[in-house]
């Protein structure tokens, strides 16, 4: 059996545009990687009114019925848009290699992780290793998250498929290989606010009923208030207006609507659902008649440090010499559906250059990585962690 070159896999990948929510044949290279491993994949196409329909890949091998745990990975081969093509040193497709980078759009968000997951798997394999793996591929992770993994992991709990810890590739380390794990996230919820008033003239304020003092007083009720002061795992939650949208070009007409768009990241002190009611008090209390679009995208969560993270943190260690922080933070993953499925942590490449212009990464760096990841299949199969969930839990 050939063992698989991260670097070819890689520019394999990077070479299909797979911006969400198409494949461009990246699915097809990776199954047709790992069926040459002896891995059984199943293709996932998922769809829903409203929404865009996409394509996934489950791949497993090994024992999965016995008492061993089995270890799986989750990653994503969709991408996010290149942006001003022209601004890009070379072809965003292209997979160039300049000055010992690996330039092209996911090299690091996230198919250089993928690569280096699954050639640490095909030398493990290379090497008599007989490896319990679920990986968990999903195409629809950078933009709505509604046909990939979600969708995947109640497949898998239909079929009692096995996955007892998982490990996420996202890019995880802040400047250098080996400084960071995650071992959770902060949630985020976004609303969009609109208050309502009669429109006027300027001149005739006793004739109108001017919404935007109404909408800043909401603002400022909100903004100013200290949700907490962090936790021992997460930073302080934080309350960011993002957008505020009179539409009004005339400078003698009081608008009749006033709106406004904000995002929570908030930690496990909070909920989505104690937020909103929060939200709705303080709004409540300024009074008028409003009303607020309400968004969920994630909760918060930790997965307490334990066996997993420390065969992970033991692994980064014996291949970068550091001692990775386990941190929560940083935006949303697909972390945040798995920890309902299984302990998860992440880790993967450095997060510098993802969603940029000219994403790149250093090649010694990806090697690496699929050294790190290699360590962590062997010491997981040699010692593994106590089962602490199974598929459905």
């Amino acid at each position: 059996m050939a063992v698989i070159d991260t670097l070819d896999l890689a520019r394999d990948l990077i070479r299909r545009p797979s911006v969400t929510p198409a494949d461009a044949g990246a699915l097809d290279v990776l199954q047709a990687a790992l069926e040459g491993l002896g891995f059984t994949c199943h293709r996932l196409p998922f769809e829903q009114p409203g929404w865009d329909p996409v394509d996934n890949l489950y791949a497993s091998i090994g024992d999965r019925d016995g008492d061993l745990p089995v270890l799986g990975y989750a990653g994503h081969t969709d991408v996010v848009p290149v942006g001003d093509a022209a601004g890009w040193t070379v072809d965003p497709f292209g997979a160039e290699v300049i000055d010992g980078h690996l330039y092209g759009r996911g090299a690091v968000d996230m198919k250089g992780s993928i690569a280096a997951f699954v050639a640490a798997v095909s030398r493990y394999i290379a090497g008599g290793g007989k490896p319990r793996l679920a990986l968990v591929i999903t195409g629809d992770e950078e933009r709505d998250a509604i046909n990939g993994t979600v969708k995947m992991l109640g497949w898998m709990r239909e079929r009692a498929e096995r996955m007892d810890h998982c490990l996420v590739g996202e890019p995880t380390n802040p400047m250098r290989l080996g400084e960071m794990i995650k071992i959770g996230r902060r949630g985020s919820v976004t609303g969009h606010l609109t208050v309502y008033g009669m429109q006027g003239h300027v001149a005739y304020p006793h004739l109108a009923d001017n919404p935007v003092p109404r909408l800043l007083k909401m603002l400022s009720s909100v903004v100013e208030h200290e949700l907490d002061q962090g936790t021992p795992y997460f930073q302080p939650s934080s309350l960011q207006v993002t957008t505020i949208d009179i539409a009004n070009p005339a400078t003698n007409v009081i608008p009749g609507i006033a709106k406004a768009s904000f995002n929570i990241r908030f930690n496990d002190l909070h909920t989505p659902a104690s937020l909103e009611a929060w939200l709705r008090r303080s709004f409540d209390a300024v009074g008028g008649r409003w009303e607020m679009d309400y968004r969920i995208t994630g909760d918060a969560f930790v997965t307490e440090p334990g066996p997993f993270s420390s065969l992970v943190a033991h692994a980064v260690k014996a291949e970068t010499g550091l001692d990775p922080d386990l941190s929560t933070t940083g935006g949303t993953s697909d972390a945040r559906f798995i920890k309902d499925y299984c302990p998860v942590c992440e880790f993967g490449l450095i997060g510098q250059t993802m969603h940029k212009t000219d994403e790149r990464v250093p090649v010694a760096a990806l090697e690496a990585l699929s050294r790190i990841y290699e360590r962590v299949i062997a010491d997981y199969m040699a010692t593994p962690p106590a089962r602490t969930g199974t598929a459905g839990a």
